[in-house]
């Protein structure tokens, strides 16, 4: 786990302050970018279990999520439509999608993943509604 002073692996300014109270349980992601970088940095951090929770029951897999045994090595994070999203006054309300570009390395090699995800946001159980990863779609 990073250290508190170090900065988050999302972009933000520190673990402490940004994604870490998510992946702890002490808070909940309250927009769809918040919950896309909490997972980007549980996906840096091998957090299979946030990944678990916080993926929409529907589209989830059965199979694990995080391979222990792959080299990869994450780089960074871009969000490339949060502003834009919101100009154009998305409902945020029950369904949002956020495109971004994570950078990642396998065996030295270097990779993009460009993806627009979906999200949506429910109540579980009684529970207060919160976000959840829904799927997401690969632009060309």
């Amino acid at each position: 786990m990073p250290k508190i002073s170090a900065s988050c692996p999302c972009g933000g300014p520190s673990f402490a302050s940004c994604c870490g109270p998510y992946l702890s349980g002490a808070a909940v992601p309250q927009t769809a970018e918040a919950l896309m970088r909490s997972r980007y940095t549980a996906y840096t951090l091998g957090n299979e279990s946030y990944l678990r929770a916080t993926w929409h029951p529907s589209t989830r897999p059965a199979e694990p999520i995080v391979n222990e045994n792959e080299r990869l090595h994450w780089l960074g994070l871009e969000v490339k439509s949060a502003l834009r999203l919101r100009q154009r006054k998305v409902n945020t309300e029950q369904a949002d999608t956020v495109e971004f570009v994570a950078r990642y390395k396998i065996g030295g090699r270097a990779h993009r993943l460009h993806e627009v995800s979906r999200f949506v946001r429910e109540a579980a159980g009684g529970d207060v509604p919160r976000w959840y990863y829904l799927d997401g779609s690969f632009p060309e």
